[in-house]
This record gives C-alpha cells, sequence and structure tokens, in this order.
C-alpha cells in the first residue's frame, strides 16, 4: 500500500481560479473509489491517494490528462511517492501514529 501526494497544476487558465479543475480531478478519484482501488482525500493544497503503487501511475495518469481533455495545453504534475513495504500503513494510520504521540507528552 502507497500513500501518494499529487498536486495536477493546469498553466494557460484564463484566470486565477482552478476549482473547477479540481472539482473534475475529483470525480475522477471517486470513479476509482467506487471501484474499490483507491481510498482518496482531498487538502487545500493538493490530493492524497492511497492503493497499489502501480494502480497509482494509473490513476495519476487519468487525473494529469483531465485539464487536457478540458481543452489546456500544458499541465504540471507534482508527485510524493510514501511507499513503505514493511508493513500496510494508511493514511488514517499515520495520522493516528501522531495523535497518539502527541497525547503521550
Amino acid at each position: 500500500m502507497a500513500i501518494v501526494d499529487v498536486t495536477v497544476i493546469p498553466i494557460g487558465t484564463e484566470g486565477p481560479s482552478v476549482s473547477d479543475y479540481v472539482a473534475e480531478i475529483q470525480e475522477i478519484l471517486e470513479g476509482y473509489k467506487e471501484e474499490g482501488k483507491i481510498n482518496y482525500q482531498l487538502t487545500p493544497m493538493s490530493t492524497i491517494i492511497e492503493g497499489d503503487l502501480p494502480e497509482l501511475f494509473n490513476v495519476i495518469l487519468a487525473i494529469h490528462e483531465a485539464p487536457f481533455q478540458k481543452g489546456l495545453h500544458r499541465v504540471a504534475t507534482n508527485i510524493r511517492i510514501d511507499d513503505r513495504r514493511d508493513k500496510k500503513v494508511q493514511m488514517q494510520d499515520k495520522l493516528a501514529a501522531v495523535a497518539a504521540k502527541r497525547s503521550q507528552r
């Protein structure tokens, strides 16, 4: 199970807002989630996606392509991967571990 932090940056939009593109990407992610392939969480600056790494690469390709499908000619996508193989860790596990450490202080 890997966790990926991904930010898709549409370049050449008509204005400064990109929420239309973000909403479209979230719809794509919801489709993958409904198929049981991923889990995801939108944050104010990026989206966190968890799943099997090969599947995550397919998902990243799909969301990277989304702004092109809306007519843009340039997209930059930033990806950060946390791939831990000694044990299965999900997003919530990482948050719970930090909360537990904070409660011990």
